[in-house]
């Protein structure tokens, strides 16, 4: 069913899709990467275009900005992140529009080996009808999570539009980083200044999300010992071999990404870097309890010491970091804002959706710092990869539940 926003939809996803916001997490700057602030000006432009208040792009690199109330109720916050994901080509992103979608294959202009279907995505199956937009087959679309960008820059437009419409005061934050764990700086909760939030970076129509993973980095580091190898014999440490060592020990058949579901974590080896002099191998680990994530932590350091113990001429390093926390720890406490979330939805013709969701989002560590923070879908589809693709109308139904959801926050004050 097409809504009132879809073309405003389209307009916006398309326009921030092309630009390239890419995060690095090998980057020490804030944000990582400077093509994340073209897209951020441009916000900033926008906002200040359409009448939104206290428009700032902070020096961590957020965008700030205020819808105003106009009657009392609770300050709500709408989040998105403007970056895309490492793991895939997000360079020269050419999003196109596929009206009114037939229901069978869809293939990719750049790429005609790629094709999409309802039998590798079946969310496809009930978007019969509705517009699609995808990339062109060799890059990823970054709906994760410009489609949020989107869907809240074209709720607030339509408040600031419509005084009528009855809210609390709004506040915007369109974060960078978030793909590579660094969304959230320490100054951002109490920037927000709001009550409790919501970030728009789900999937599903109906999903309203309240518990994720809890996620810890792990960076291993094997030093060998270098020679030219002509002269090799009894003196070179090859890093490349342990390396090799430490993935094979660790679990294959199960506690990976791809042997996993539901409720299971996992050790994910995500990149590998180096030579035969040195190697590091980086690691995310994931389990939606803290119990879980420990022992999988302890279990990637005892494979490293047990390859190290092996050959004492190398030094094996395993430095593991947290990321962020399940939110349910602190939603469970009050689940306020959730409960809200399932009204809007209901408001909207949806029936909610609430499981835990194996990954996180800036929510995971805004509720960690004590602002509450559930996720809302957008609608994305096989993210992080070419066959990206999202619905505009799916985008335009979570437009609909954000503005029933500023209407039910007053009306539950």
């Amino acid at each position: 069913m097409r809504t009132p926003y879809d073309s405003e939809l389209q307009d916006r996803l398309i326009r921030y899709a092309a630009v390239d916001t890419q995060s690095d997490e090998n980057s020490p700057t804030q944000p990582s990467t400077p093509c994340q602030l073209d897209l951020s000006r441009m916000l900033v432009a926008e906002l200040e275009a359409m009448g939104a208040s206290d428009v700032k792009l902070t020096d961590y690199g957020v965008v700030l900005a205020t819808v105003p109330g106009n009657t009392a109720g609770p300050v709500m916050g709408l989040c998105a992140h403007v970056d895309t994901a490492p793991q895939f080509n997000a360079t020269g992103v050419k999003p196109r529009v596929i009206q009114g979608y037939n229901g069978g294959d869809i293939t990719f202009p750049d790429a005609p080996a790629r094709r999409l279907g309802p039998d590798i995505s079946p969310h496809l199956e009930n978007c019969v009808g509705h517009d699609l937009i995808t990339a062109s087959g060799n890059t990823l679309l970054g709906g994760d999570d410009k489609a949020g960008v989107a869907i809240i820059m074209t709720a607030a437009k339509h408040l600031l539009d419509n005084p009528d419409v009855p809210h609390g005061e709004i506040r915007l934050a369109f974060t960078p980083d978030e793909e590579i764990g660094r969304g959230v700086d320490a100054r951002l909760p109490a920037d927000m200044a709001c009550d409790f939030a919501y970030t728009f970076d789900g999937s599903k129509p109906g999903e309203v999300e309240h518990e994720t993973f809890s996620a810890d980095r792990g960076i291993v580091t094997v030093t060998g010992v270098s020679i030219h190898p002509g002269w090799a014999k009894d003196k070179l440490v090859n890093a490349t071999h342990l390396a090799a060592r430490i993935l094979e020990t660790l679990p294959q058949s199960t506690m990976t990404p791809e042997t996993t579901s539901g409720a299971e974590g996992f050790i994910h080896a995500t990149d590998i870097t180096g030579d035969a002099a040195q190697v590091r191998i980086g690691f995310i680990i994931r389990d939606f309890e803290r119990e879980g994530l420990a022992q999988k932590g302890a279990i990637l350091r005892a494979v490293c010491d047990a390859i190290a113990l092996t050959e004492p001429r190398a030094e094996i390093t395993c430095e593991i970091t947290p990321q962020y926390r399940n939110m349910r720890y602190w939603l469970e406490n009050d689940m306020t804002p959730v409960y809200l979330a399932h009204a809007a939805v209901r408001d909207a013709g949806l029936e909610p959706i609430s499981v835990p969701i194996r990954g996180g989002t800036d929510g995971s560590r805004l509720t960690e710092m004590g602002l509450p923070c559930p996720n809302i879908f957008t609608g994305m589809q096989e993210i992080h990869g070419p066959l990206e693709w999202i619905s505009v109308q799916d985008m335009g139904k979570a437009t609909e539940v954000a503005l029933r959801l500023v209407q039910r926050a007053v009306l539950a004050e």
